[in-house]
């Protein structure tokens, strides 16, 4: 199998040890993204929509390390600590994947990394053509 990890350079620092993402077999295997400012590596926390906003540019930048785009995404995971919170989340999330439209669950979690309220992973293909 062709397995490669993906580090971006201008992506969010890893919070343990885990490749950002791995392209395998045409795909790419995007890793949970937290609301974590790439460049500085500190969280956002002035509103959960910054959060929000923030976690799918991780998304998006890590994609597009690995030759891929939100556009090739073709599976999303949205964790959520309070569901009470999906409406505004979901609204978040169209702005970004409401035109490709990928498969998605989106579940309650008790708690995520560094105790963020919300964490995203995706699943892309790379189109070689």
């Amino acid at each position: 199998m062709d397995r490669k990890c993906i580090v971006p350079e201008n992506g969010p620092p890893a919070v343990g040890p885990y490749s950002p993402a791995v392209v395998a077999n045409g795909f790419v295997f995007v890793s949970g993204q937290i609301p974590q400012d790439p460049s500085s590596g500190d969280l956002v926390e002035e509103s959960f929509e910054a959060q929000c906003v923030r976690v799918f540019e991780n998304l998006k930048l890590v994609l597009e390390a690995a030759g891929a785009s939100l556009d090739s995404v073709v599976k999303v995971t949205i964790y959520l600590t309070d569901m009470g919170r999906f409406a505004e989340a979901n609204a978040i999330y169209e702005r970004y994947f409401g035109t490709s439209k990928p498969a998605r669950a989106c579940i309650e979690a008790s708690r995520l990394p560094k105790n963020v309220p919300i964490e995203a992973d995706a699943i892309a293909v790379i189109d070689d053509t």
